[in-house]
C-alpha cells in the first residue's frame, strides 16, 4: 500500500475539523495548569496548546476534568505562563497504524521521525485497548528460533510467550534486543524505545536493525528529552501497532526498551495528579498499569496472530527485588537476567543461566531435550558453587564426579552460550549434546 493511497488521503481529510475551542489559564500550581472554559468540550488525554504572551507556545495533555476546570500537564517547564493566557483545545490525534508503516520510525502520536511523509491508516486504534478475552485466547505456540544457541536450548521462547529481560546499564541489554529483532522467528517486529538518547535511537535503527531488519519492523520512539506524557504513551502506541498487526493474522515480535522508563514517566504524571508514592517512590497505580500492558501481549484468538513480547527492565545495582522488576516477574512467562560479572569477563550475551527461567518448559522441549537441559543446568550449577575454590587452586580432581564433569566442559559450555545460531533449533541441541558427551554425563549412558 502506497503512502499516498487515495483512501488514506480521504481518511486524513475526514479527520480534520474546522471547530476550535479556547479557554484561559485560571491558575498554575505544583506543575499543573488549571484552565477554565474548556471543561464541557475536553476529554482526559486530549492535547492542548497554551499561547504564552512572552514566550513560545507550550504543549500539554489533559489529566483531569471537573465541572468548571481542566488540569493540564505541560510537556515542558511552565515558566512564563500568566493568568489569562489562551489555551487551545486541539483535535485528538488519530492513531491509525497500517501495513505501510513497516520500515518506518514514528513518534508516540504516529508522526514520522525518519524525514519522510507518512499517512495514518484507515482504522483508528485505541492505544489503551483491552486484551483478548481470556477464555478465547489460544495456548502458547511452537518454539521459535532466536538466532542464539542459549535461547534456542536452555531458555526457549515460544510463540505468544512474554519474557522479561533484566539488566543493569552497560551489560549488553540493547545488543541482545537488537539480535532478537534481526534474527528471531517472526513475521513482523514492533520496537518501543522509551527515554533513549537520540543518538541511540539512530544507532538502533541504522546499525542494530539495519536495512534488512527495518523491512519487517516498526519503531516507535520517545527520546529522553520528551515529556513524561510522550514517554509513557510510547509503549502504549507501540503495543497498539503490534495489536493491529496481530489482528491481520501475523506473528508479531514486540520489544520494549524499557518498562522501567515507562514506569518512571508514569510516576511523574501520577505525582502531578496528587497520587502519593508508596512502592520505593512509585505510586500504587504502577502495578495495574504494568500488568495491563503485559496482558495485552501474548496469544490472540483463533482468528488472530500472536504477540511474542520481550520487556526489558533496568535494575539499578542488579537489585532484582526493586518494585518494577518484582511486578514483572509475577506477570510474565519467564525472565532472562544479564550478569555484570559475566559481561566483565567478555562473554556476550551475558545471560546468567542459573537465575534465568523460561516458563515454557518442559512443554516447549521433547523429553530428550529436557534431559539435556537438566544435565546442563546441573553442570553449570555445580561449577558456580565451587568456582571460588577452583580459581583458588583448591579443587582436587576425583573428589566429586559431577564437579569433575563440570570443570571438564566449562569452557566449552561458556563458548556455546555465547555463540549465534544460524542453522536452526535442531543444530543447537546437536552441538549441546556433543558437549555433554565429552563431559561423560549420565545422559550418554
Amino acid at each position: 500500500m502506497s503512502d499516498l493511497d487515495p483512501m488514506l488521503l480521504k481518511c486524513e481529510f475526514d479527520r480534520l475539523s474546522a471547530a476550535r475551542y479556547m479557554g484561559r489559564v485560571a491558575s498554575v500550581a505544583r506543575g499543573v495548569i488549571e484552565v477554565e472554559g474548556l471543561a464541557v468540550h475536553a476529554r482526559i488525554g486530549d492535547h492542548v496548546t497554551l499561547h504564552r504572551r512572552n514566550g513560545p507556545d507550550l504543549a500539554g495533555e489533559i489529566l483531569h476534568v471537573d465541572s468548571d476546570l481542566i488540569h493540564m500537564l505541560p510537556a515542558t517547564a511552565s515558566d512564563g505562563v500568566c493568568l489569562g493566557d489562551r489555551v487551545i483545545l486541539n483535535q485528538t490525534p488519530a492513531f491509525a497504524p497500517g501495513m505501510h508503516w513497516l520500515g518506518r520510525v514514528v513518534d508516540p502520536f504516529g508522526n514520522p521521525l525518519d524525514g519522510k511523509p507518512l499517512l495514518s491508516g484507515v482504522q483508528e486504534q485505541d492505544i489503551m485497548q483491552a486484551p483478548p478475552p481470556a477464555v478465547d485466547r489460544k495456548p502458547l505456540g511452537q518454539r521459535m528460533e532466536t538466532g542464539l544457541a542459549m535461547l534456542n536450548t536452555m531458555l526457549p521462547i515460544v510463540q505468544g510467550q512474554r519474557i522479561g529481560l533484566f539488566a543493569g546499564s552497560g551489560v549488553g541489554k540493547s545488543t541482545l534486543l537488537a539480535t532478537l529483532a534481526r534474527s528471531m522467528q517472526a513475521d513482523v517486529v514492533v520496537v518501543a524505545l522509551v527515554g533513549e538518547r537520540g543518538r541511540e535511537v539512530n544507532e538502533f535503527v541504522t546499525r542494530a536493525l539495519g536495512a534488512e531488519g527495518m523491512k519487517r519492523s516498526v519503531v516507535v520512539a520517545a527520546t529522553s528529552d520528551q515529556s513524561a506524557l510522550a514517554r509513557r504513551r510510547c509503549v502504549w502506541s507501540a503495543m497498539s501497532v503490534a495489536e493491529y498487526l496481530r489482528d491481520q493474522g501475523l506473528n508479531v515480535l514486540f520489544l520494549a526498551d524499557s518498562v522501567t522508563r515507562f514506569a518512571e514517566a508514569h510516576r511523574e504524571i501520577a505525582v502531578a495528579m496528587g497520587e502519593q508514592p508508596s512502592l520505593r517512590g512509585f505510586p500504587p497505580s504502577v502495578t495495574p498499569l504494568i500488568a495491563g500492558l503485559c496482558e495485552r501481549a501474548g496469544p490472540g484468538t483463533e482468528e488472530q496472530g500472536d504477540i511474542t513480547a520481550v520487556f526489558s527492565v533496568l535494575v539499578a545495582g542488579s537489585d532484582m527485588d526493586e518494585p518494577i522488576a518484582d511486578i514483572l516477574r509475577g506477570v510474565l512467562d519467564g525472565h532472562i537476567i544479564l550478569s555484570r560479572e559475566i559481561a566483565e569477563r567478555g562473554r556476550f550475551p551475558a545471560i546468567d543461566l542459573s537465575r534465568s527461567v523460561s516458563r515454557s518448559l518442559p512443554g516447549a522441549a521433547s523429553p530428550e531435550e529436557n534431559q539435556m537441559i537438566l544435565e546442563t543446568r546441573r553442570l553449570v550449577g555445580s561449577y558456580e558453587q565451587s568456582e571460588v575454590m577452583i580459581k583458588a587452586g583448591l579443587y582436587s580432581e576425583g573428589a566429586d564426579p559431577l564437579l569433575d564433569q563440570a570443570v571438564r566442559v566449562h569452557d566449552e559450555l561458556d563458548a556455546f552460550f555465547a555463540k549465534p545460531e544460524t542453522e536452526g533449533l535442531r543444530n543447537s541441541f546437536d552441538r549441546l549434546q556433543l558437549i555433554l558427551r565429552r563431559a561423560g554425563t549420565a545422559l550418554t549412558h
